[in-house]
C-alpha cells in the first residue's frame, strides 16, 4: 500500500546553517509517528517543511497522491487536509471556543453558519469540552485551549494530523487530558505525525518512533525495538536521559 505521507531527501538552510540534512520517511495511513531528539534538531522545521509553512530547499513531499513541494499545486488545498497543533495553541483571543472551531468551517469549507455549528458543537463534545463553548481561549485553562485547537482540527476531517511539541508548556495535569485525547485519536485510526517526548504516549500509541539529531534521522523503528534494543548507542542514551527527566 501506498504512503499517505512520503518524504524525500528534505533539506533546509538557514543562513549558513544546515537544519535537515536529507531527511526521508513514510507514514502510512492510520499510523502514529513520534518524532523525538534534542532541541535544535530540526523537527519542528521538518514539521513546517511538509505544508510548505517554510519552503524546503530540496527535496519531495506528497501527500495521498499529491506531490505537495510541486509549484504548481495549490498548497491552500493541501493545508486544509492537513490538522496543525501548535505548542501555544495559535488561538484567536477575541473568539470563543466554538467560534474557534467554527471558523475554518465557514471561511474554507465553506458550510453554512447551522451546519458549521453543529459539526464544531460536535467537536467540542470530542474532546471533552461541550460545556466550555461559550469560553474564551482566557477563561480556559492551557490543556482546555490544546483541546480547543485539536477539535478546530478535526472539524476540518483532515487526512493528517500533525502535533508540534502539544504539551509541551503544560504542566502534567493538563499534559495528561491532551494524551488522553490523542490516545483516542489514535485507537480511532487518525493518521498523526507528533514530535513529542512523553515516552508513555510514545510507548502506547506509536506505530514507529524516529529519533532525529543534527537534522538527520539516525534511527526508526517499532516502540518496543527502540527502547528495549535500539541498535545505535545515541539513541539509547536520548531515550534513558529523558526517562530519568520524566
Amino acid at each position: 500500500m501506498d504512503p499517505l505521507l512520503k518524504i524525500e531527501d528534505l533539506h533546509k538552510r538557514f543562513g549558513a546553517e544546515e537544519i535537515l540534512k536529507g531527511v526521508s520517511f513514510d507514514v502510512h495511513r492510520g499510523q502514529t509517528i513520534v518524532v523525538m531528539g534534542p532541541s535544535g534538531t530540526g523537527k519542528s522545521t521538518m514539521l513546517r517543511c511538509l505544508n510548505r509553512l517554510v519552503e524546503p530547499d530540496r527535496g519531495r513531499i506528497s501527500l495521498d497522491g499529491v506531490e505537495v513541494t510541486d509549484s504548481h499545486t495549490d498548497i491552500n488545498a493541501v493545508r486544509a487536509s492537513i490538522g496543525y497543533v501548535f505548542q501555544d495553541f495559535h488561538l484567536f483571543t477575541h473568539l470563543t471556543a466554538l467560534d474557534n472551531v467554527r471558523i475554518g468551517l465557514l471561511k474554507v469549507k465553506r458550510l453554512d453558519r447551522d451546519r458549521a455549528t453543529e459539526r464544531a458543537r460536535r467537536m467540542l463534545e470530542r474532546v471533552g469540552l461541550a460545556a466550555k463553548a461559550d469560553a474564551y481561549p482566557a477563561e480556559l485553562s492551557g490543556g482546555q485551549q490544546q483541546r480547543v485547537a485539536i477539535a478546530r482540527c478535526l472539524a476540518m476531517d483532515p487526512k493528517v494530523m500533525f502535533f508540534d511539541e502539544p504539551t509541551s508548556a503544560l504542566d502534567p495535569e493538563l499534559t495528561g487530558e491532551v494524551l488522553q485525547v490523542m490516545d483516542e485519536l489514535a485507537r480511532e485510526g487518525m493518521t498523526m505525525l507528533v514530535v513529542s517526548h512523553e515516552l508513555g504516549f510514545a510507548r502506547r500509541a506509536a506505530h514507529e518512533i524516529i529519533f532525529m539529531e543534527h537534522g538527520r534521522i539516525v534511527e526508526q523503528g517499532p516502540p518496543d525495538q527502540l527502547f528495549s534494543q535500539p541498535r545505535e548507542q545515541r539513541t539509547g542514551e536520548f531515550l534513558r536521559r529523558i526517562a530519568a527527566e520524566e
